[in-house]
């Protein structure tokens, strides 16, 4: 049978999905910070609650970042939610030949504002319309020049000039449609659109400067040009199943979304500025042993690979910006999920979670990753839903992770010479507490 709407409610879905759009247009101003290399440990704070475990379970209106099939099994809903991130970064250069090379430096900034937006309308029984925005990022570190010396004066660690770090996030659009060709089952499909900023600073000793070799094959085009933007437009696919009543089954993918090049760096990351987003695949599985308890794993991958700016090896022996030019070494991960949902009281739900990555991060590549330390490894998770009424909830997100670190040879003993540059070691912990407002209509 077909829905009328009232005015009424029309009026009020319109509201509510210009909102959306509105909080999406602000996340472009803002940093997504990101735990398994750079993407988050989850999206949504239910599924942050659980680890990030999201692929077979319809918990909110964020299915555009996980798992699009699982739309049409969320309702009619609206989902807004900040997440206060808090990543703590350092390194530290010890046994340097060149005495003034050794020292310590810590990232500044450490608190950043990520939005979760979600939005979900049901066109009958088997058919779901949704947006979803979301964010990645986390390369994002911003070192004072402290108190380094390369023999021409007042340095930062790198040998450049004042603060030292790169700014990257990535802002995605996700309009999503779902559908349901049996009862027990929906596939989905979100189209990715696509939207990233860049900027570095501090890099002045690989733009060919005087007295270092020559490290790029585009000067003028590798650090302190501001900011430069790049677009794209990509997919995700899904399937959610359920095989048994108290089993459900979930899987995802998104192949490399293909963006516009930064112009203003080409000369630093390979491919004259070419910087895509990985393709990333996962299935999940969600267990309901006894009513109100719900288990669920997630197992993922990241390829990084697809991106040679991030993937290729820093010692490459070719240009900055050159098709093969050196990158973050970054290798491809897998992220394994695992989390639990109880149903407290009819109106709380409690959630607990572990995330489990591979640190993308070598020790042969750790002096350009002083830029980028995405060394995390473990997540441990807490939250929590409560019903305010029968329509509109609030939830709570907790993550902790403990420090890691990488250690490896520096950078500067292949350009000064063995034992110059001495040893490197980058670190980070973290931490985030995020809330969010649910609304069923």
């Amino acid at each position: 049978m077909t829905r009328i709407l009232s005015p009424a409610r029309i009026s009020r879905r319109s509201s509510l999905l210009r909102a959306c759009l509105v909080a999406g247009a602000a996340l472009t101003a803002l940093p997504a910070l990101a735990t398994n290399g750079y993407f988050p440990h989850g999206y949504g704070l239910k599924a942050k609650g659980m680890g990030g475990a999201s692929l077979a379970m319809a918990q909110d209106s964020l299915g555009g970042a996980t798992n699009p099939a699982a739309m049409v099994w969320a309702g009619d809903r609206a989902d807004l939610g900040i997440d206060g991130f808090s990543p703590k970064r350092d390194a530290e250069r010890t046994g340097a030949g060149f005495a003034t090379l050794n020292g310590q430096v810590s990232s500044d900034k450490e608190l950043f504002w990520v939005p979760e937006i979600g939005f979900n309308r049901m066109l009958g029984s088997t058919l779901s319309l949704g947006l979803t925005v979301y964010g990645n990022g986390g390369m994002n570190t911003t070192y004072p020049q402290g108190n380094f010396n390369c023999g021409g004066g007042a340095a930062n660690m790198l040998c450049g000039s004042g603060t030292l770090g790169v700014d990257l996030s990535q802002l995605v659009v996700a309009p999503t449609l779902a559908w349901k060709p049996a009862p027990d089952h929906s596939i989905g499909v979100a189209l990715l659109l696509g939207y990233q900023r860049f900027k570095a600073e501090g890099l002045q000793a690989f733009d060919n400067a005087p007295g270092f070799p020559p490290f790029t094959g585009a000067p003028g085009s590798v650090t302190n040009n501001g900011y430069d933007s790049s677009t794209g437009v990509g997919l995700r696919v899904g399937w959610m199943g359920r095989l048994l009543p108290a089993l459900t089954v979930g899987a995802a993918y998104a192949p490399k979304m293909n963006m516009s090049r930064f112009d203003k760096y080409k000369g630093l990351f390979a491919g004259a500025g070419d910087f895509d987003i990985p393709s990333h695949y996962g299935v999940g599985v969600a267990f309901a042993p006894m009513p109100g308890l719900t288990l669920t794993v997630d197992v993922a991958r990241i390829n990084y690979s697809d991106v040679p700016a991030v993937s290729n090896p820093s010692s490459n022996q070719a240009p900055l910006g050159a098709a093969n030019g050196p990158g973050f070494g970054w290798q491809d991960i897998d992220v394994y999920k695992l989390g639990v949902s109880w149903q407290a009281t009819p109106a709380l739900t409690l959630r607990a979670g572990y995330n489990r990555g591979d640190n993308p991060i070598g020790s042969a590549d750790v002096s350009f990753n002083i830029l980028a330390p995405g060394v995390m490894k473990e997540h441990y998770t807490a939250g929590f839903t409560f019903m305010v009424t029968p329509t509109s909830e609030i939830t709570a997100a907790l993550m902790v992770a403990p420090r890691q670190t990488v250690t490896g040879s520096s950078f500067f003993n292949a350009v000064l010479g063995p034992g110059a540059g001495g040893n490197e070691t980058i670190g980070m912990k973290q931490s985030s507490f995020g809330v969010a407002w649910g609304f069923k209509y």
